[in-house]
């Protein structure tokens, strides 16, 4: 018998490779590229970021997050501003599209999520939330890189 974080490994994979709608119907639709959902998602969070800051959030290159600011820059969806504590690097802030759009994309994704669930009850979907959570917070302990919390 498999053991359950066997389970837990296999329902992850295959939870990763669902997309409830596909790059191409996402891009079709004016919809946010998932990079750039999550970067406007952790910017909305944690406030303003440098690309060092956002580099060691993300775990990923100052080239890669580079590339992925200057895109969203372009797309009138982030801004640099001066670090308002007073910082030599400049920070990144969402732009008022940029927040319009990152709620226009949490909406079309909580209708997707509602699709999945309208046949499950209403605790079901809490519990699951609750041991999703609970998972992404011990990954997030093991890694060192928690995400910010409302």
């Amino acid at each position: 018998m498999d053991k359950p974080s066997h389970l837990v490994e296999f329902e992850h994979m295959v939870l990763g490779r669902h997309q409830l709608s596909s790059a191409k119907l996402r891009q079709r639709q004016g919809r946010l590229e998932r990079s750039t959902y999550i970067l406007l998602s952790r910017i909305r969070m944690q406030g303003p970021m440098t690309i060092g800051q956002l580099s060691e959030a993300f775990m990923l290159d100052a080239s890669t997050l580079n590339r992925q600011t200057a895109g969203a820059a372009r797309a009138g969806l982030l801004e640099r501003i001066p670090d308002p504590e007073g910082g030599m690097a400049r920070k990144f802030r969402l732009t008022e599209e940029g927040a319009r759009r990152l709620d226009v994309e949490r909406e079309a994704h909580i209708k997707e999520l509602d699709c999945v669930f309208e046949d499950w009850p209403a605790d079901d979907v809490e519990t699951f939330a609750r041991y999703l959570q609970r998972f992404n917070a011990s990954v997030e302990r093991l890694s060192g890189q928690p995400w910010p919390r409302s």
